[in-house]
């Protein structure tokens, strides 16, 4: 079974560049209040460290000072640098919308441990032990891990929002509409601050 997801996985990855998948209906995962003056989009790799700690550093002051106080809508997008990515985020939208945050959070602060495992079925067999601890039941995990038809819709709709907002590295910011690239909390702040003026 797990040879089978990994090769499932693999296949839809590598083909992509060839295929002409449709988009589908693949959701914005969003924090915050919709009608939030401030909207922050970052485009980020379960895969990428800095986008890793970005999560462990500016992003839980972020959420705690802006999001959760509703002066901030947060909208998380992935990117896909490489299967294993595209693993990760299959699991933690497979979770559902209630739980993606938290899985997300948990992928990245085991980062080190799933994504250096090894081969890629030592990777998978990683990504479902995150998967069980946040929540997730095996069968769960196994539909998604074989949704090739989903894989296919996430990465069309990374290539479309990659092309679009011009994103080359991660984590990436769009602050109402601006770009920016990975900075601190101090300047996130400024930054939200000066927005939330205008």
């Amino acid at each position: 079974m797990l040879r089978t997801l990994v090769t499932t996985a693999a296949a839809v990855l590598f083909s992509l560049s060839m295929a002409t998948a449709q988009e589908g209906d693949i959701a914005d995962m969003v924090q915050g209040s919709p009608d939030a003056k401030v909207e922050i989009i970052e485009y980020a790799s379960y895969t990428c460290p800095h986008c890793a700690s970005f999560h462990a550093g500016p992003y839980k002051d972020l959420k705690k000072d802006y999001v959760d106080t509703g002066k901030v809508k947060f909208v998380f997008r992935e990117v896909y640098f490489d299967r294993f990515g595209l693993w990760a985020s299959m699991i933690a939208r497979c979770a559902g919308p209630d739980r993606f945050f938290g899985m997300t959070d948990l992928l990245f602060k085991e980062q080190s441990l799933w994504s250096r495992a090894g081969d890629p079925a030592a990777i998978v067999a990683e990504l479902r032990k995150i998967g069980l601890k946040g929540g997730m039941e095996e069968a769960q995990l196994n539909a998604c891990l074989e949704d090739a038809d989903n894989a296919q819709a996430l990465v069309a709709w990374y290539q479309e929002n990659a092309e679009r907002d011009d994103v080359g590295s991660t984590p990436s910011f769009l602050i109402n509409g601006e770009p920016y690239s990975n900075m601190n909390y101090a300047d996130f702040s400024a930054i939200i601050e000066e927005n939330l003026a205008e």
